[in-house]
C-alpha cells in the first residue's frame, strides 16, 4: 500500500463523512468470485417472481467487470437512515396506512446520487481515473460488494447490517479504474439469533441468508403489478408499501443512532398517514401528496390496491363509503381489491347486494372473480 494511495483515501473517506455517509469502505472489483453462482442459484429456484429484469441482467450483474471492464476498485459508502421508533409499533393501529421506514422520505435515490457525485468527482481529480456512480439504478451487487469493503455483513434477512446503524443503511456505489488500498470485509456476526426469520409474516426466507420474493410482503406491495395473492392479504395487515419487519426485530438496531440527516428523516405526513385520507386520493392528489418519495413511482392505481388490503384487515365499517366509491375505478387492480375489503367488512345483505349491483356492469374476469374468492 503506498503513501499516497492512503492519503487518497484519506481525503475520500474524509469527504464522504462530510457529505453525510457514515460508513466507507474499498474493495477491489475481484473481491467476490462467489456472485455468478449464487446469483445463477437464485435465478434457477425462481426466488425473483416476476422482476424479469434480474434474468435479463443476470450478465451484467454477475460481477463489477461484467458490468463496467476498466473497473479495477469499488468504493462503497452508506448513510444512515435508521427512524427514532421502532416501525414494529404502528403495526397495531390499523387506522394507519403503514408505508416503510425507507419510503417515509425524500426518494433516497436522488439525495444519495447527488453526494456521490461529488465524492466521485474527488476520486477523478485527485488520481485521474474513470469513474462511475451508482445507486440502486443498475445491475450493481451492492450488499456484497459493501460487505466485502468492511461497510458491514449481510445478515439472516440478506439486508446489510451494520455496527452503527443496524438494518438502516443506503449504499451508494463508485466504480472506479484506479487501484486503491482495500478495506478489511466484515465478518458476518449474526450467530445463532433467527429473529429476523421467525417475524416474518409469510414464511419469506427458506433458509438463513436467502430470501424468496414470491412470499414477501415487501415484493408485492411495491413490485408485484398484479392483485395480492389471496393468501397475502391477510398477512399484510396494514403495510401499504413495503415491509420493516425482519429489519426492524435486528438486535443490533440497539446500537443504531435515529439519523441525523434532514434529507433522509421522515416527513411526518407520511409516518402518520390516516388509511381513510389516503383511501380518497385521486391520481393528482396521490402524485402531490408522496412526491419526490419512492411511493410516487409505485402509482396511485397499486397504492390504492394495497389501501384496499389494508382497509379490509382493518375491521372497520367507516370504510365502506370509500371502498364503495372505488368499485367505478378506472383500474381493475382497485375495482378487484374494493370487492375483497367489502367481503371482509360488510354484513350478509350488504355484500348480496353490492355483488348484484357491480356484476350487472363489471366486464373484467378477474374482477369479478372477486366476488368467488
Amino acid at each position: 500500500m503506498s503513501a499516497g494511495g492512503e492519503t487518497i483515501v484519506a481525503q475520500l473517506r474524509a469527504r464522504a463523512s462530510f457529505l453525510g455517509f457514515s460508513t466507507f469502505g474499498i474493495a477491489p472489483a475481484d473481491a467476490r468470485p462467489d456472485l455468478p453462482q449464487k446469483l445463477q442459484s437464485a435465478l434457477q429456484s425462481g426466488w425473483h417472481g416476476d422482476m424479469e429484469w434480474m434474468e435479463e441482467t443476470r450478465d451484467r450483474r454477475e460481477s463489477p467487470a461484467a458490468l463496467w471492464p476498466a473497473v479495477k476498485s469499488v468504493v462503497m459508502v452508506g448513510a444512515n437512515y435508521a427512524p427514532d421508533e421502532n416501525p414494529l409499533n404502528r403495526l397495531t393501529d390499523k387506522s394507519l396506512a403503514n408505508v416503510s421506514v425507507y419510503a417515509q422520505m425524500r426518494d433516497y435515490h436522488d439525495v444519495i446520487k447527488g453526494r456521490l457525485k461529488d465524492l466521485a468527482g474527488l476520486l477523478a481529480r485527485r488520481t485521474g481515473a474513470e469513474v462511475k456512480v451508482f445507486v440502486d439504478t443498475a445491475p450493481v451487487m451492492e450488499k456484497p460488494l459493501a460487505e466485502a469493503a468492511g461497510l458491514g455483513w449481510q445478515g439472516k434477512h440478506t439486508v446489510l447490517l451494520s455496527r452503527d446503524a443496524g438494518s438502516w443503511l443506503f449504499l451508494g456505489t463508485i466504480f472506479t479504474s484506479a487501484e486503491l488500498p482495500a478495506s478489511t470485509p466484515e465478518a458476518e456476526k449474526c450467530g445463532t439469533c433467527t429473529k429476523c426469520l421467525d417475524i416474518c409474516p409469510t414464511d419469506a426466507f427458506p433458509a438463513p441468508f436467502r430470501l424468496d420474493a414470491r412470499k414477501c410482503l415487501a415484493y408485492y406491495s411495491v413490485e408485484h403489478k398484479g392483485q395480492i395473492p389471496l393468501q397475502f392479504r391477510k398477512p399484510m395487515g396494514n403495510r401499504v408499501f413495503g415491509c420493516d419487519d425482519c429489519l426492524a426485530v435486528c438486535p443490533w438496531n440497539k446500537f443504531a443512532s435515529a439519523t441525523r440527516d434532514a434529507k433522509l428523516s421522515a416527513r411526518e405526513t407520511i409516518r402518520d398517514a390516516g388509511l381513510s385520507d389516503m383511501l380518497a386520493l385521486d391520481d393528482r392528489r396521490f402524485r402531490d401528496f408522496f412526491a419526490q418519495t419512492p411511493v410516487k413511482r409505485l402509482g396511485s392505481a397499486r397504492f390504492l390496491r394495497n389501501c384496499l388490503v389494508a382497509a379490509g384487515n382493518s375491521g372497520d365499517r367507516h370504510h365502506l363509503p370509500a371502498i364503495e366509491r372505488l368499485f367505478t375505478h378506472e383500474s381493475p387492480l382497485v375495482r378487484g381489491m374494493a370487492i375483497w375489503a367489502v367481503r371482509q367488512l360488510a354484513d350478509t345483505a350488504e355484500t348480496e347486494g353490492l355483488r348484484a349491483k357491480t356484476l350487472a356492469t363489471e366486464t373484467d374476469p378477474e374482477v369479478r372473480a372477486e366476488w368467488s374468492q
